[in-house]
């Protein structure tokens, strides 16, 4: 395996890689230690601390995880108290043993802000494992906020995204659990290419005005659950993408952000649909945005289907209901007013993104917005069954006296219980 830039120490057994294409070294095995698990297995015990890395808090630690990884036994890679830094890692299989890995992070981990070091767009990567637990009650500090500044892609479409903390990538049956992530340089966790993840108990956190920090992004993945997390970021808190499928959002603290969303879909061609979301029990304070689903105008066709948000907590919700088919419109739309031709076109295009079947139940609170509930759909292709039911929020904005009230373009809309606001 070859790796572009600068390799760490924090592997568990251990080939050391410099640069690319520079010399391998094997380092031995003599420090590690045997645990027995709960079902009588034995389980090595790697810390990283044996194999040179220093809790100093400058000294770049990095290293892989082959040899363990290739041992065929139950393997536990322990980052011990302290602080260590490192910069791109990368933790990849197949293994062969037949127990998952653990890897136990009981220290705080942080990123390197040199962004030259970065060749690929996430700083901690696991890839193509079956069977992986990664917990221990530490920290990944993304150092993102040395970085934030570079990152441009509020006006550059063809920006280059800062890396993320951690991806997981064609990884089976993980669960990741008791652990903090906090400023990262991108998305905190990206998950994609995966099936079966379970993500609980976990704390994501970085400054409202820090930028596309979204908690945990999702796509290309079947069978995501997470589950009582606390995640306040500058972005979404959750965020769905294209060809997710079965995925359930439940009891999250959303807050600051901009919600938990699904989408933005339609951005690429040929793009995967997107099916099965659940969120539910959760409660959303500060926030931009509540629940919403959006997609980019001028998409190819593709779908969102069979989506519930229910028993969800607005406190202070700037949009708490909202389908936006024109994501990413808005600021294009101020330039173009001194394009009329330009507008014209951009009008003329709606999203092909089909929206069906998104039920909203026993969603209350407040909103800071008047407008609670709105549905932008595709004049190309409108949102069909949408259900509202048990809808009962109030508004506390600045503007005395203002109705709560409801904008739905384009929705085929059915309603049941209290309505309020209803969907006009």
């Amino acid at each position: 395996m070859t790796i572009a830039g600068s390799i760490l120490v924090l592997g568990l057994a251990l080939l050391s890689c410099v640069a690319d294409g520079a010399p391998r070294h094997h380092i031995g095995l003599s420090h590690r230690r045997s645990l027995v698990d709960g079902s009588g297995a034995a389980v090595t015990v790697f810390d990283v601390t044996k194999h040179g890395a220093k809790a100093d808090d400058k000294t770049d630690n990095a290293e892989t995880w082959r040899a363990a990884c290739d041992s065929g036994v139950p393997a536990k890679m322990v980052i011990p108290g302290g602080t260590f830094v490192t910069s791109p890692v990368v933790f990849q299989g197949p293994c062969k043993s037949t127990e998952p890995i653990v890897f136990e992070v009981q220290g705080n981990v942080k990123a390197t802000t040199d962004l030259s070091e970065y060749s690929s767009e996430q700083w901690i990567l696991f890839e193509i494992i079956d069977g992986l637990t990664l917990n221990g009650g530490g920290t990944f500090d993304g150092q993102g906020s040395a970085v934030w500044k570079y990152n441009d892609c509020h006006e550059n479409k063809q920006c280059q995204p800062l890396p993320s903390s951690i991806k997981l990538s064609k990884v089976k049956n993980a669960f990741v659990h008791e652990i903090s992530s906090v400023d990262s340089k991108y998305f905190h966790m990206h998950v994609t290419s995966c099936h079966s993840i379970s993500i609980h108990n976990i704390n994501l956190t970085a400054p409202a005005n820090s930028p596309n920090t979204d908690g945990i992004h999702i796509s290309h993945s079947d069978g995501v659950h997470v589950t009582s997390s606390k995640i306040g970021t500058g972005d979404d808190c959750v965020s769905i993408g294209q060809g997710s499928t079965n995925i359930l959002i439940s009891q999250v603290f959303c807050g600051p952000g901009h919600g938990l969303s699904v989408g933005s879909l339609g951005k690429y061609k040929n793009e995967e649909d997107v099916s099965g979301i659940v969120v539910t029990n959760c409660t959303l304070f500060n926030t931009t945005n509540g629940v919403r689903i959006k997609s980019y105008a001028a998409s190819d066709p593709s779908q969102a289907f069979n989506i519930t948000f229910k028993d969800i907590t607005m406190d202070s919700v700037k949009n708490p209901i909202i389908i936006d088919q024109k994501y990413g419109s808005r600021n294009a739309a101020v330039i173009h007013r001194q394009k009329p031709y330009h507008i014209m076109y951009t009008l003329a295009t709606p999203s092909r993104v089909k929206i069906s079947n998104v039920h909203y139940q026993n969603i209350k609170g407040t909103s800071t917005s008047n407008v609670a509930v709105s549905f932008l759909c595709s004049s190309s292709v409108p949102c069909q069954g949408v259900e509202l039911v048990d809808i009962d929020l109030a508004y506390i904005g600045q503007k005395a006296n203002m109705p709560l009230s409801s904008s739905c373009l384009n929705a085929n809309v059915k309603s049941g219980g209290k309505q309020n606001p209803g969907c006009n």
